[in-house]
């Protein structure tokens, strides 16, 4: 159903090298948009990959103390459970202080 539409007359064919050149220039630019915003995606998320090869740099050391905290928690449960609502409530208080200091 998608029938050409006739040039108009007033205009003449644009020659084939003018618009391969018109389309080459387009995804030239296309190219050079992709560069940069993978530079700046790259350069946003490099905080972030940062922290991560920290936590891998210390990987070993944190998987002695998970399990540490394992054999102790084992042992003693009901010192696990009163340091983690200690901490809980501790994130709690920060979180409200951190409210009221805005």
């Amino acid at each position: 159903m998608s029938a050409r539409l006739p040039a108009r007359r007033d205009e003449a064919p644009r020659p084939r090298a003018e618009q391969k050149a018109r389309l080459e220039a387009r995804i030239e630019q296309q190219r050079v948009d992709i560069l940069v915003e993978a530079s700046r995606f790259q350069e946003a998320g490099r905080p972030l990959d940062d922290g991560w090869q920290t936590l891998r740099r210390f990987k070993a050391p944190l998987y002695a103390l998970g399990g540490v905290l394992l054999l102790r928690s084992a042992r003693h449960p009901n010192s696990v459970l009163r340091v983690a609502r200690r901490l809980v409530a501790g994130g709690l208080l920060l979180r409200r202080a951190r409210r009221l200091l805005r």
